[in-house]
């Protein structure tokens, strides 16, 4: 239970730190932006702070500020990042799967499709979608017009819904398939693996230019199955343990030569894994050793 007098920063830290981490897909800038955020709140001075009548409201406008700019000046690193870019991963804990909206904006199938859109297109659908927040206190955040950011929210509601991969099995099925999956990888069973994956799968990884990883997207249950059936050959020793990764079930490799682990996240699709995206870039692993503070 929290304290009457807990300061509203530490009350809504685990919101603010979600709010940041869709808007940047990335937990390590998410946990700078909230930590800027904290010196801004704590900079106004206690009087200030006492005079704001909708604390939640208020921080949540200044962290998604303070992540625009983040954002925007992270486009160049963007543009300039080797091979395909993948949000960072999380270990969360099983209450936030069984939030299933919540669990879905944090999946890193979102957060990819997110990725896709406009800094202000970015804005208004996580905090419009995701948390509710009315048009008119968006608009204050973005320096817009409320009939010009509902105009964006409806712009990227259309190009989210056009893209965002649907995830229809529940925890149990989906640890059923991962279970089969790593099955089929460790032992090299390539019809183990075909009947696990869909016929379209598509298989995304991410190594930063650092580690070795695909540059480009596999696509075809066949390509990726015999793409991933030499893997206890290729990696002797490696183990797979399956996690809970942003929100559903996903799976580590731990064990590797290189010393680098990998982060796998799926998404399913008729009781078969339709995407699998696979991060080892080694800068982007540190949010799958602590179990991340995810709250709406």
């Amino acid at each position: 239970m929290t304290s009457s007098t807990e300061d509203p920063f530490v009350t809504h830290r685990g919101l603010l730190f979600t709010v940041s981490y869709q808007m940047l897909g990335s937990a390590t800038d998410a946990e700078d932006v909230v930590q800027d955020t904290w010196l801004r709140w704590d900079a106004i001075g206690a009087e200030t702070r006492a005079t704001v009548r909708d604390p939640r409201s208020f921080l949540v406008r200044m962290v998604t500020r303070k992540a625009l700019d983040r954002l925007r000046a992270n486009a160049r690193r963007r543009e300039e990042y080797v091979g395909e870019w993948l949000p960072e991963p999380l270990l969360t804990a099983p209450d936030v799967a069984d939030d299933v909206e919540l669990a879905e904006s944090v999946s890193i199938a979102m957060l990819t499709v997110l990725e896709t859109l406009t800094p202000a297109e970015r804005a208004v659908f996580v905090l419009h979608e995701v948390f509710d927040t009315p048009y008119d206190e968006i608009a204050a955040v973005l320096g817009k017009s409320a009939p010009a950011v509902r105009q964006i929210g409806h712009r990227a509601r259309g190009h989210v819904a056009a893209r965002r991969p649907r995830m229809d099995v529940g925890p149990a099925e989906q640890q059923e398939v991962v279970r089969r999956f790593m099955r089929a990888v460790t032992q090299g069973d390539l019809q183990g693996l075909l009947d696990v994956l869909a016929p379209d799968v598509v298989l995304v990884a991410d190594g930063g230019g650092v580690v070795q990883a695909l540059v480009n997207p596999v696509v075809g249950a066949k390509k990726v199955a015999n793409l991933l059936r030499p893997f206890s050959r290729l990696a002797p020793g490696a183990q797979f343990v399956p996690v809970l990764l942003n929100g559903a079930v996903g799976a580590r490799i731990v064990g590797t030569d290189d010393g680098y682990d990998a982060a796998i996240s799926f998404v399913f699709d008729q009781g078969r894994i339709s995407r699998i995206y696979a991060v080892r870039n080694p800068a982007k692993l540190h949010g799958i050793d602590v179990e991340a503070t995810i709250r709406r």
